[in-house]
């Protein structure tokens, strides 16, 4: 009698390496939150001014890496199909509010002043919007499922696009901004803030009715 596993085992190796499962958009995203959520306890837990510097500069990688993606891909997934609008305005100027501590933090060093202090507001901050994000009967994840997002299609652009930024990452690059128009922001991020629903675009309230 033919050995079962060793027989599979054989027909898996014929058939080549299995593939690995396409990323749902929204498991990647939450893994996303829970690797900064995970980061912020080490820098709360963290004593010497080395380990915070480290630390604090990964949690603004992967926040600007992370906010990129929802910018650039999982927002406008949503929007397409008619997420509530509201929501993910009110989650991009979310977002810019984050950017701004997050120049702060990129731009600082743990011996300057408040610069604890300033990591402990932008955890607080994100913990707020990954709540809003990810509510279980009104969040924006929620509702794009029900919209009909394609979690599958959206995920693997999402991935893509995270080996991108992930391989160069944006360094000394301060995020832009699209909802809050800062002194000094680059051509870029000014053009982007003059077709931002909240400076008054109608673009998108024109798709709504």
């Amino acid at each position: 009698m033919k050995n079962t596993k060793t027989s599979t085992a054989k027909a898996a190796t014929r058939g080549g390496t299995k593939k690995a499962p396409r990323p749902d958009a929204v498991a990647l995203l939450k893994a996303d939150h829970r690797k900064v959520e995970d980061l912020f306890e080490q820098y709360e837990a963290a004593s010497r001014d080395s380990s915070k510097a480290k630390l604090a500069r990964q949690i603004c990688l992967e926040l600007v890496v992370h906010t990129t993606l929802e910018e650039e891909i999982f927002y406008p997934a949503c929007r397409a199909q008619n997420v509530e609008h509201d929501d993910l305005d009110e989650a991009q100027v979310e977002h810019d509010g984050a950017k701004v501590l997050i120049r702060e933090v990129m731009s600082q060093s743990p011996s300057d002043d408040y610069f604890d202090a300033k990591v402990k507001v932008l955890s607080e901050y994100i913990k707020h919007h990954v709540g809003e994000e990810e509510m279980p009967k009104s969040g924006i994840f929620t509702k794009a499922k029900k919209a009909g997002v394609d979690m599958m299609a959206v995920g693997a652009h999402l991935a893509a696009r995270k080996a991108e930024l992930m391989a160069e990452p944006p360094a000394d690059a301060p995020p832009h901004f699209i909802s809050l128009q800062r002194e000094g922001d680059e051509p870029h991020a000014a053009e982007l803030v003059k077709m931002s629903p909240v400076h008054g675009d109608n673009s998108h309230a024109s798709k709504q009715s």
